[in-house]
Formats: structure tokens, C-alpha cells, sequence
């Protein structure tokens, strides 16, 4: 015989068993089942209803329709051999099983449940499975084989199609059967997928306690974990936990006694607007920067591994968010890499990212130095630079904080509010060592932190040393990466590049000039040979 006429036996023969475990379930468990929780014997009617979910209709469908059209078109099969159209005009009522694909897992639940809790429920199917028609199987494996079918029949067309010669009648319909019969598995395969979303949505919102805020199925969670975020006022880091939906990130913090929530949500960001991008901070590794309409955080992962997929999770929620918005034209995939300032049409309207207060020891506006008594640091609630009183003694509406006043700095304030500050302060032709630590680093033949020795040999100073592109021949010395202004430059004409040997585990050299010799310690010898071949 040929080869497709046996592939459309096996179909016929598999949809003959396959009726028979579909009366099994319908006519015996379920009917069964039914009439004792009519009786108020084993449990609730609406459970057995839910158990079983449509199987009566599956059923009268496979045995009323489906199977006496393939058993009439196989008797005729020696002068009209094919069965493509017999598929193509059954296959649409075969959506029906997306209902009870996604209905499975629940149904499993329930018969566990109530077998523990019902005894008499548990003793009927136990039965109905001792009988010679279950073959010593189980309800659920039972249950499982409408989840299985759909798949057997892709592939049995799948094979029937290839096994057909070139000349076939039956190719075409079998082809669009084939095409039919993919959309019906990739509709039940969408009805699981929308399930297991469902659920894992559920559990996530019990997790966060049910707030009523939050909860919404049309919600899709995207990635969750622990992350560590960094404190712009003590430099330290401290854990908290992070869930970033489709339109929402969550900044939560574990619970200390976990009764009915797992976290305590402390901040929502809106997906709308937000801006990621990576850090590069030799103090914190891997660490990156969130910015919101309502918050900018500083972030840290555990590894560069981890951060590239925090980024990636972020920017994929990003590029999606904008893609469905037709009110937010513009494509942003993160802030500018050059600086940590926003742009000034966006001041105000989006949180900004605070300077650290430990990356600078003057105001980054009017350059004086600070000090724990007289002269202490403030944020711009708006650029995010650290300043003095004095020049953070400005109130202004800030649109991301719902127009309350916050306080600002004076550059902030002007443009904000439009209004001028009568206030005699020239600004000054930035000389050589007014300009900033972050600025020259950006361009610069080499920048990093140095220790540079006293004379004596015995203290130390730490600073941020640079060697700036466009003045090569000198070497500025700021106390800190953020500083406004060099309080030491270093003019290296005529100095001698020394190596000291290791001492105290130190990595030691010089420059030397006549009299005067500067001694710098470095962190490692590979930077320490990096600043001696820069020099």
C-alpha cells in the first residue's frame, strides 16, 4: 500500500482510541463524579465542573463528527484517496482545546486537593481506576492525553504531506490542513503560555502582599533579583530587591519578618521615560544607572555578567514601552555617555542622578571647599550637583516631584524659574586648573588615584591624578574625581622618571628634579608602570 495511505490508517486507527479514552473520561469519570456531587457525597458540583472543564464538548465533537468523516473517507479511499479536506473543514473547531489546555494544571490542583480532603471523592476514582477499561492508569494520565493530541496530529500530517507524490490530489488541501493544523497548536501552546504567565503574575503579587496598585493581569513580568544600590551620602551599598514588569519597576527591600508579604515595596518606577545605562566607577564595579520620571538610582550587580542582563532586561522593557506608545516619539536608549548631567530641557521633569558626596571636597558651583563646620553639602534636587548653602539656597517647582519646591542651586533656579539673581559674580575665564576633574579626565592621557608622599616619607595624600590631552607637559592633582578645580599642578619638564623597588607591599616612584622629589604610590604595579610610561 502506499505510504500515505498508511500514515491515514494510523490517523484513523489513533482517532478510534482516542475516542474511546474521551468517553472514558466524559461517560464514566466525570459522569460519575457528577452524579455523587449531585448527592452532596463526595464534593461541590463546581469542582468537578472545573476538573473537567470542557471535555463533554471535545468529546461529542471527536465522536460525532471527526471520526465518522475519517472512517467514511477511508471506505472510499480506492476512488477518493485523500483526507485533507476532511481536516481543513474540521480543524477550526479544534480551537476548543486552548480552553481546556489551560485549564489543565488547575485541574490536577483540585483533584489533589480534594483526594486529601474528600476520602469519598478519592475512594470513586480510585475504582473507576481498578476497572479493566482504565488499563491500571491513573485520572490524570488519562486526562492528559487531550493536551497531547493536537501535537500528533501536526506530526502525522507533517508525515502524510512529505510521504504524498508530487502529482497527488490531495496535496494542496493537505498542505493547507497542515497550515490549519499549526495554528490550532500554536492557539493551544498560547492558551499554556498565557496560563503560566497568569500564574507566575499571581505568585509574584502575593510575594508583594496584594496592593491593590500593583495587582493587574495585564501585567508581564520581566526579570526579578537582588541587586545592591549605592548611597550618595555615606558611600556604602545596601541590598534590596528588584521586579521590572512590562510597564513598572518595583524597588522593594526583603521583609525582616516575612507574615504575608515576601518584600515591602518602597519605590514604583514608571517604564514610561526611563533611561539605563552602564557606569563606569572604579570604586563599584558593575554597576549601572536607572533613571526615572519619578527616581534615579545607582545600582550595582554581582558581576559584569549580571549587569549586561539587567541592562538588556531594562532597554528590551524600554524599546517595547515605546513601541506601544504613540505619544513617545522619540527613541531613547540612554543618557548621554559623556556626562552625568541632564539635559536642561529635561531638568526638572525627571529625577536626576546625584553626585556622590565622597567624589568631591568643593562646591561644583562656586568652588570653595568644604568643611564639617561652616561649609557642608547639599544636592540640587534638580541637576543633582553637590553645592554649598549658599549656592543651594534657592527654591524651586520641580515637575517630577508633582511641582512641590525642592531645593535647587542658583543656575538651576534661573532657569527654572525664569527669575535673575541680582548677585555680582563675573564669571571668570576658566584658567588651567579651574577646570574640572571629570571634564579633563574624560580627555586625558591618563587619569586614575594616586598617593603622593610627604617629604618625610611617613604620611600620605590621596587624590585623583590627571594628565590632561591638551596640556600633556603638566600634571594636575584634584582631591577628588568630581572636583571642580585642581588645588596642585605639576609642570613635568625636566623631571626624571624613577623606579623604587617594592617596599611594604607598596608600589613606588618618583619624579625627580634637582632638589625636588615627588614620591606617588600606586595601587598596583600595572598602574604603576602606566604612569611612568605616561610621564
Amino acid at each position: 500500500e502506499p505510504e500515505e495511505k498508511k500514515i491515514a490508517l494510523e490517523l484513523l486507527e489513533t482517532e478510534q482510541a482516542y475516542v474511546n479514552r474521551l468517553h472514558l473520561l466524559d461517560q464514566i469519570f466525570y459522569a460519575e463524579l457528577m452524579k455523587e456531587a449531585k448527592n452532596g457525597k463526595t464534593v461541590p458540583e463546581e469542582v468537578v465542573k472545573m476538573i473537567f472543564s470542557n471535555i463533554s464538548s471535545i468529546y461529542q465533537f471527536h465522536a460525532k463528527f471527526f471520526l465518522p468523516e475519517l472512517q467514511k473517507r477511508m471506505e472510499d479511499w480506492s476512488c477518493n484517496p485523500r483526507i485533507g479536506d476532511v481536516i481543513q473543514k474540521l480543524a477550526p473547531f479544534l480551537k476548543m482545546y486552548g480552553e481546556y489546555v489551560k485549564n489543565f494544571d488547575k485541574a490536577v490542583e483540585l483533584i489533589t486537593f480534594w483526594s486529601e480532603k474528600s476520602p469519598p471523592f478519592q475512594e470513586l476514582i480510585a475504582d473507576i481506576q481498578k476497572r479493566k477499561v482504565c488499563a491500571n492508569l491513573t485520572l490524570q494520565h488519562h486526562m492528559l492525553e487531550p493536551v497531547q493530541r493536537i501535537p500528533r496530529y501536526e506530526l502525522l500530517l507533517k508525515d502524510y504531506v512529505q510521504k504524498l507524490p508530487p502529482e497527488s490530489p490531495d496535496r494542496d488541501d493537505a498542505e493547507k490542513a497542515l497550515e490549519m493544523i499549526f495554528m490550532v497548536a500554536k492557539h493551544s501552546n498560547a492558551a499554556i503560555a498565557e496560563m503560566e504567565r497568569l500564574q507566575n503574575l499571581w505568585a509574584v503579587y502575593q510575594r508583594l502582599g496584594l496592593e491593590d496598585d500593583i495587582v493587574d493581569p495585564s501585567n508581564e513580568l520581566i526579570k526579578e533579583g537582588p541587586i545592591q544600590k549605592i548611597s550618595t551620602r555615606n558611600n556604602s551599598t545596601s541590598e534590596k530587591y528588584l521586579f521590572l514588569f512590562n510597564n513598572m519597576l518595583l524597588y522593594c527591600v526583603p521583609k525582616v519578618i516575612q507574615v504575608g508579604a515576601e518584600f515591602q515595596v518602597h519605590l514604583r518606577i514608571n517604564v514610561d521615560g526611563m533611561k539605563v545605562r552602564e557606569l563606569n566607577d572604579t570604586q563599584f564595579p558593575h554597576t549601572f544607572l536607572v533613571s526615572g520620571k519619578q527616581r534615579t538610582l545607582e545600582l550595582q550587580a554581582r558581576s559584569e555578567e549580571e549587569m549586561s542582563a539587567w541592562i538588556k532586561a531594562f532597554r528590551d522593557a524600554i524599546d517595547r514601552k515605546e513601541k506601544r506608545s504613540e505619544t513617545f516619539k522619540t527613541a531613547v536608549h540612554g543618557l548621554e555617555s559623556g556626562t552625568s548631567a541632564l539635559k536642561t530641557e529635561e531638568l526638572g521633569r525627571r529625577a536626576p542622578q546625584w553626585v556622590r558626596d565622597n567624589l568631591v571636597t568643593m562646591c561644583m558651583r562656586c568652588k570653595e571647599p568644604f568643611n564639617a563646620i561652616m561649609r557642608r553639602r547639599h544636592h540640587c534636587r534638580a541637576c543633582g550637583y553637590v553645592v554649598c548653602a549658599r549656592c543651594s539656597d534657592y527654591k524651586a517647582e520641580l515637575q517630577y516631584d508633582g511641582n512641590r519646591l525642592n531645593r535647587v542651586c542658583q543656575e538651576c533656579y534661573v532657569f527654572l524659574t525664569g527669575h535673575v539673581v541680582l548677585e555680582d559674580r563675573e564669571e571668570k575665564h576658566k584658567g588651567s586648573m579651574e577646570k574640572g576633574a571629570a571634564e579633563v579626565s574624560g580627555r586625558s592621557v591618563l587619569c586614575s588615584s594616586l598617593q603622593l608622599l610627604d617629604k618625610n616619607g611617613k604620611g600620605s595624600t590621596r587624590g585623583w591624578f590627571v594628565i590632561p590631552q591638551d596640556d600633556p607637559l603638566v600634571l594636575y592633582i584634584y582631591a577628588a574625581p568630581q572636583d571642580v578645580r585642581a588645588h596642585t599642578s605639576i609642570p613635568l619638564l625636566g623631571y626624571q622618571v624613577r623606579d623604587l623597588p617594592q617596599g611594604d607591599s607598596r608600589h613606588l616612584f618618583q619624579l625627580a628634579q634637582s632638589r625636588q622629589v615627588y614620591t606617588f604610590v600606586a595601587d598596583t604595579e600595572e598602574l604603576k608602570r602606566r604612569w611612568m610610561r605616561a610621564m
